[in-house]
């Protein structure tokens, strides 16, 4: 029998009711009474490393998570993170990056109504969390949602209050949890290289969402203060004309000084493609930026925090690691 290791983050999975709302309460314990079937599916040992709404989830919180399964790792043959779901997509991303080739599940679950309710998702994810983690060919980081397998890197909530919250985003599920049986449809690729822990995630990075008439202003101050900018253009991507004037001056001024910025888009599939359009083509090829192509925009996001840490690390070499596929999160670039 797999023996798994339980880390508890708090979210509504965790919340009791109180006169200012829902805000969790309930330990790792309280959780694992209301599955009591678990005992059938693996040995499992418990932790609290926090009790928190996931809207205060921090970059101090991944390292807190990485840190906990690193210091347990060869002691469980796999991890379940109990977590809210408002940030669950950004934690599995930044998971994915920190904790590289595991060749154990370390899988991120969560639900839309706490565990105490009479009706709730909470018992179903938490017990197919772990039939996935206890799974022989179960590895790396994804979330168990709805009866789904999303890759930590793939992964939108994009329902507020539904139970099929998350969606897996220009990728397949890899698998689905049936009748408490693993079904897969991708099978799963050892890795050769051993299990690699990052610690550092830079949090100096910012979201510039273009709407129509976007003003250049906003691209001042956001030069001078974060050293990554990701711009979420529209369709295929491409530079407003409103802005396009600054952007060149702030680009040809803070480039040099290893400043980043990757384009990326608000259409949520298919993704990017800056050379379809001249409003795009021109500007990528001028500064050679940086695009997200397919990825998720928690993905990007969680994977330049990773990168901007990494030592010795120039425009060029953080494009080629940006590129360069991690648990599924780029397929496709040009």
């Amino acid at each position: 029998m797999k023996k798994i290791l339980m880390i508890g983050t708090g979210g509504t999975i965790a919340s009791r009711q109180t006169e200012q709302g829902l805000a969790p309460g309930l330990t790792t314990e309280d959780l694992l009474s209301y599955i009591p079937e678990v005992v059938k599916v693996c040995e499992v040992h418990a932790i609290q490393i926090l009790n928190v709404d996931s809207t205060n989830i921090t970059p101090e919180h991944w390292r807190l998570m990485v840190e906990t399964i690193e210091q347990n790792y060869y002691s469980y043959d796999g991890f379940v993170i109990c977590h809210g779901t408002d940030t669950l997509a950004y934690t599995a991303a930044a998971l994915s990056y920190m904790i590289q080739n595991s060749a154990k599940p370390i899988v991120v679950t969560g639900a839309q109504k706490p565990i105490n309710m009479d009706v709730t998702d909470a018992k179903t994810n938490l017990l197919d969390s772990f039939i996935y983690a206890s799974d022989e060919d179960s590895q790396d980081v994804n979330i168990v949602f709805d009866g789904k397998v999303i890759v930590g890197t793939r992964a939108k909530k994009e329902r507020a209050k539904s139970y099929n919250a998350f969606s897996s985003i220009n990728f397949p599920y890899p698998a689905v949890i049936q009748d408490h049986r693993v079904i897969r449809y991708i099978p799963t690729i050892s890795y050769k290289k051993r299990v690699q822990f990052f610690h550092e995630m830079k949090d100096s990075i910012c979201v510039m969402k273009m709407i129509p008439g976007v003003k250049p202003e906003f691209l001042t101050y956001l030069f001078e203060n974060y050293d990554c900018i990701v711009l979420e253009s529209f369709g295929v991507g491409g530079i407003p004309a409103s802005i396009v004037e600054e952007f060149y001056r702030q680009m040809k001024a803070w480039q040099e000084k290893g400043k980043y910025v990757v384009m990326a888009t608000q259409v949520a599939n298919e993704g990017s493609n800056m050379e379809v359009y001249e409003v795009g083509q021109k500007v990528k090829k001028d500064f050679n930026l940086i695009e997200a192509y397919d990825m998720t925009l928690e993905a990007t996001i969680t994977k330049m925090m990773w990168l901007m840490t990494l030592p010795e690390m120039d425009h060029r070499t953080i494009q080629e690691a940006f590129y360069r596929t991690v648990n599924h999160d780029i397929l496709f670039t040009k």
